[in-house]
């Protein structure tokens, strides 16, 4: 099992990270990031992310789906941004944020990882 920082870290390896986060949607606070800097402000993401993520929850409330949020894909002219809602012991209400250059990263792989990622974090 990996700590929040170790979980971090080996999701900036993941080919054309920018930067990655583990957030609280329900307070819209961001527990740990890495990466980001100048180019992306990972906090502002954090925040911003999880208006997006309580939106899709509602809507899916409203329409009586009884289904679980995997991921949240959200293709920019330049770049992935990847929202992996956490399931398990402890990790009710957080997410895993991911930012990627959309010219280095293979989206299928940096899915697969992040999921293996999930499955080793200890909150």
């Amino acid at each position: 099992m990996a700590n929040t920082e170790t979980s971090l870290k080996e999701a900036v390896t993941i080919e054309g990270a920018i930067g990655a986060a583990l957030v609280d949607y329900t307070s819209g606070m961001a527990l740990g990031t890495i990466g980001g800097g100048k180019e992306l402000d990972l906090n502002m993401a954090a925040a911003g992310n999880t208006d997006v993520v309580r939106a899709k929850v509602r809507t899916m409330e409203m329409l009586g789906l009884q289904e679980d949020i995997e991921d949240i894909l959200i293709t920019l002219g330049s770049q992935y941004h990847l929202i992996r809602l956490l399931k398990g012991r402890g990790a009710n209400g957080l997410f895993l944020y991911l930012a990627l250059d959309k010219n280095r990263a293979n989206l299928a792989m940096a899915r697969h990882q992040l999921k293996k990622i999930e499955a080793d974090l200890e909150v």
